[in-house]
């Protein structure tokens, strides 16, 4: 397995040209091309804006004020894990005829996955960066420090998961209907669209703590639109002790499947 994962490093050229190739083909025929990248999260803020101010006022405590920018510090890497995911798992089908070339890794489909939807987060925060500035202009050096930190965790943490499904569908094809509902109940059960401290009761509180990417959501929301110091960075580094744990037991899972793919794809 660590032999597999040490070639990862070989591969970069070849991973680097397919999330290019899939960046491209997104938008491929559109007029406006990967300005959609920053034209469909602004359009996102808009419609959370219109709806938070105009149809549903006061719905919402004073301190998550302006509501739309809260949501959207929890949306916009919601949406990196919810749509990798989606597509890590059905990778390894919809490129089956790559991996039935004897040489191609097939681990590099997932990867791929992640790494393009990371590119779309990014593509999305120069958005909400200039909003940010606009309505809370003292965020700190410290706390941009651990934005960083934040991203590469939940990389990790999306690599392992990706590649678990991924492996799994391969053999369970249910596993992408039932992930489609489980993703929903999972943003429910996540802080995004109300913060943390308003659960009510302990088993609330005690659900959400148990969810990782309510660890997530909570320091994108301390280092981009609450004042005061990050105070959450202890279970941050939890979150990423059991994300490298994950990811070794994704890849260790998918290496022992590897040889089953061509034949079921």
């Amino acid at each position: 397995m660590f032999h597999n994962l040490r070639q990862l490093v070989r591969y970069r050229a070849l991973i680097q040209s397919l999330v290019t190739r899939e960046l491209k083909a997104r938008y491929r025929g559109s007029v406006l091309g990967f300005f959609w990248s920053f034209i469909n999260p602004l359009l996102l803020l808009a419609v959370y804006s219109f709806v938070f101010t105009v149809v549903l006022p006061g719905t919402h405590p004073p301190e998550i004020e302006p509501y739309a920018l809260f949501m959207f510090c929890g949306i916009l890497p919601w949406t990196w894990f919810s749509s990798s995911l989606t597509e890590a798992a059905n990778s390894l089908m919809s490129g089956g005829n790559l991996i039935k070339k004897v040489l191609f890794p097939a681990e590099i489909l997932p990867i791929v996955a992640v790494l393009s939807n990371m590119m779309h987060f990014f593509f999305g925060l120069p958005i909400l960066l200039v909003f940010l500035v606009w309505f809370r202009p003292t965020i700190t050096i410290v706390e941009v420090l651990w934005f960083p930190v934040v991203v590469a965790v939940q990389l990790l943490f999306t690599l392992g998961l990706s590649l678990l499904l991924a492996a799994l569908t391969v053999h369970f094809r249910d596993i992408k209907d039932i992930l489609s509902n489980l993703l929903t109940l999972w943003f429910f059960a996540t802080p995004i669209i109300y913060p943390m401290h308003l659960a009510p009761g302990t088993i609330s509180k005690t659900v959400l703590n148990a969810n990782p990417f309510s660890h997530f959501a909570v320091s994108y929301q301390e280092i981009l639109f609450y004042s005061g110091p990050f105070g959450h960075w202890r279970w941050l580094l939890g979150v990423a002790a059991g994300s490298v744990l994950l990811f070794l037991v994704g890849y260790w899972l998918f290496d022992r499947l590897r040889d089953s793919f061509a034949e079921e794809v």
